[in-house]
């Protein structure tokens, strides 16, 4: 159990609509955009001139949840895109599991996450089937290669989520496996006529 919970506290949760985060640093307070976020960290866009190494604070609620409020070390940066880990207490900890938790059930946030099974590369989808998970999504099926798609957790479905599964499936030739059954609905529409989708993904 302990490597299953190792493996979600860095597992990175996209969000179709970027969640806000009020940074503070240095006596300013700014805010920024939530790229992904996981039980660890998150990768946030911003202005303000972040330091590496340096302590910020961040306070940012993901949809409907709770705001939290979390002290944070930025560990990397990329233009105006920066890495922080959260040194959170037990009660932070609490809402940001939550809150990622009710996000994924909701489809407002996706995990894509690979894993082997017997010999086998599935690539496991929660939560919303979206265009948040593009470059994830495409990174797996060209870079590292993907056997099968798992979509049983998939809570939401968007045309474009679905687009990225059709050129799984029509350019790549991996079978999808297990499904949602919102997942299942949308799937039979989506090949009833194949070519909207298609275009849309691309």
């Amino acid at each position: 159990m302990a490597h299953i919970q190792e493996q979600r506290r860095h597992q990175r949760i996209r969000f179709s609509t970027p969640p806000t985060v009020r940074i503070g640093y240095g006596g300013a307070v700014s805010e920024g955009t939530i790229e992904n976020l996981s039980l660890s960290g998150l990768m946030l866009r911003t202005e303000l001139p972040l330091e590496i190494s340096r302590n910020i604070g961040c306070e940012f609620r993901i949809f409907d949840s709770p705001v939290i409020d979390v002290p944070a070390n930025v560990v990397s940066r990329v233009g105006n895109l920066f890495g922080v880990r959260f040194q959170p207490g037990p009660i932070s900890q609490v809402l940001i599991e939550d809150a990622i938790n009710v996000a994924l059930a909701s489809g407002k946030a996706s995990i894509l996450a690979m894993r082997e099974l017997g010999g086998k590369k599935i690539m496991r989808i929660s939560g919303g089937l979206s265009g948040a998970l593009r470059s994830d999504f495409m990174h797996a099926l060209t870079r590292v290669g993907v056997d099968e798609i798992d979509v049983e957790g998939v809570t939401s479905v968007e045309q474009a989520g679905l687009a990225l599964c059709l050129v799984a499936v029509t350019r790549h030739g991996v079978p999808i496996g297990a499904q949602s059954a919102c997942f299942s609905e949308a799937w039979k529409s989506a090949l009833a006529v194949p070519g909207d989708y298609a275009e849309q993904g691309l």
